[in-house]
């Protein structure tokens, strides 16, 4: 029951007017560089992260998770309107979206991607508070072997892709 305390705890922090005015700025300033083609949302995050300089660390990661999701979403932009997506994350949005915006329908494309990224954000935002802590305490159960077992399945799985399929 604590996490969910301290989620709410994390809620309230966000809320605060500062903070949602860092948040809004920064989604515009990422829709403003997702729309821009090549540049992704984490190399649009990492340029504007000397913005957040000057901010307290708490207003700083509001900013950089807002610019990082305006970034997100100004690639469906241009996957809807132009049919070029912005970034891998939004390629399968120009199959449908395109299409409705050659119809007329480009406001309903992009409120149906914003929709759904809003409820998709809510629904990992829950799935995280409810298995982070359980993932935790796996994750620092780890000793040598463990660490030994992941980089050679790790190794493995990099070797198994990167070939030709030719045994």
């Amino acid at each position: 029951m604590d996490t969910w305390q301290l989620l709410l705890n994390g809620f309230a922090t966000v809320i605060q007017p500062a903070n949602l005015m860092f948040a809004f700025i920064g989604c515009t300033l990422g829709m403003l560089v997702g729309v821009l083609p090549g540049i992704g949302p984490a190399a649009g995050t990492a340029v504007l992260i000397p913005i957040t300089m000057s901010m307290t660390p708490t207003s700083a990661i509001i900013m950089l998770a807002a610019i990082y999701y305006g970034a997100m979403y100004g690639g469906t932009i241009t996957s809807v309107l132009l049919n070029m997506p912005g970034e891998a994350a939004s390629a399968v949005t120009c199959i449908d979206g395109y299409q409705m915006a050659k119809r007329g329908k480009a406001g309903q494309a992009l409120a149906i991607a914003a929709i759904g990224s809003f409820i998709g954000g809510i629904f990992a935002t829950f799935g995280l508070v409810v298995i982070a802590i359980p993932m935790s305490r796996i994750a620092l159960s780890f000793g040598p072997p463990e660490f030994f077992a992941l980089m050679v399945v790790g190794l493995s799985l990099v070797m198994g892709l990167a070939s030709n399929g030719c045994a």
